[in-house]
């Protein structure tokens, strides 16, 4: 996406479906449901919620593999189904990703659809949340070509904040992220300017401080249904430089979300123009008067979670062939 700078304004459960029989759901009668679990190479050994997905659509009567996105010897078409879980090494390789979803999806059902990851995978999306009244954290974007210096400046002049986020708008894991004081001008415009050189845009937020006591709450919903939360820590240190792994390490902890973030994160899937997706992860931060407010919506390929709350893998898996029957009989 390109275009100038411009500022966000912020703005002022039930049944489930129970786990398929052994019968493909895809139409064909006897013939086991094949499931692609969607990863790529470096996350093999960091994703925690293959196993417990692994394991329930074992008990559902299907089998899941674990498939890389790029890996040009695996036949999407023999998939009933192919599940964006951990493909997330595409930020520095976003057509071919893209490329990839469009492609897929024409010879098995993909979830979520190529429309809502397009529309996700480039933060750019918090515009369109803030245009449509939810609530979001600050944020201008630099677009490749903009006058960093000036948009920097511009950015320092309205927000008064004690320190910000340089982040990427096509980023996942807190790669190339870092949190600077605002007096370190020159240090900023060192961590914008390789970025913006490579053609990515970028997207500077005041930090919100409260992230430091309440850290993130980051609430997931499994066909449109509130399902669990959890609370992650603070991800970006004082002072650090950005992580070089796959993902900044996570403190992780299971969390009752408070009233007003569901709320929050209510509209903002209202907000969506996607209808019911069979998942969403919504990650807020309080600001400093305590109001959720949208930092992330995750979408494509988001941590669920399993492993910290077990039960949610079988209501994943049980709406995921719910959604596939429902495609078989459409067809």
């Amino acid at each position: 996406m390109t275009g100038p700078p411009r500022e966000i304004a912020p703005a002022a459960t039930s049944e489930r479906a129970s786990p398929g029989k052994t019968h493909d759901f895809a139409g064909t009668p006897g013939k086991e449901t094949a499931v692609a679990l969607v990863s790529c190479r470096a996350a093999h050994s960091l994703d925690e919620d293959m196993p417990p997905l692994v394991a329930a659509f074992a008990a559902a009567g299907a089998r899941a593999e674990i498939a890389d996105w790029d890996d040009d010897t695996v036949e999407w078409g023999r998939f009933d189904l192919a599940l964006l879980r951990s493909a997330w090494d595409y930020t520095e390789r976003l057509p071919q990703f893209l490329a990839w979803v469009e492609q897929t999806a024409s010879s098995t059902l993909l979830l979520n659809p190529p429309a809502v990851v397009r529309w996700n995978s480039d933060k750019h999306y918090l515009r369109d949340l803030a245009e449509r009244g939810v609530p979001v954290v600050p944020t201008t974007f630099v677009d490749t070509g903009a006058d960093q210096g000036a948009v920097l400046d511009a950015f320092l002049t309205h927000h008064r904040c004690a320190e910000l986020v340089a982040k990427p708008a096509v980023g996942a894991g807190s790669r190339d992220a870092r949190r600077h004081l605002r007096s370190a001008r020159d240090e900023i415009l060192a961590h914008l300017r390789p970025l913006l050189a490579a053609g990515r845009s970028m997207m500077l937020q005041p930090y919100l401080d409260g992230v430091d006591r309440d850290g993130e709450t980051a609430l997931v919903f499994i066909a449109g249904r509130f399902s669990h939360a959890i609370r992650k820590g603070p991800l970006l240190p004082a002072g650090a430089p950005s992580t070089a792994a796959l993902f900044a390490p996570e403190e992780i902890t299971p969390r009752v979300p408070g009233a007003d973030e569901l709320a929050v994160a209510a509209r903002a899937l209202k907000a969506l123009p996607f209808g019911e997706l069979l998942y969403a992860r919504i990650d807020l931060i309080r600001d400093s008067a305590r109001q959720p407010r949208v930092l992330e919506l995750e979408l494509a390929e988001p941590s669920l979670f399993f492993f910290h709350v077990p039960a949610a893998a079988a209501s994943f898996v049980a709406a995921a062939l719910e959604r596939l029957g429902a495609s078989a009989a459409q067809r």
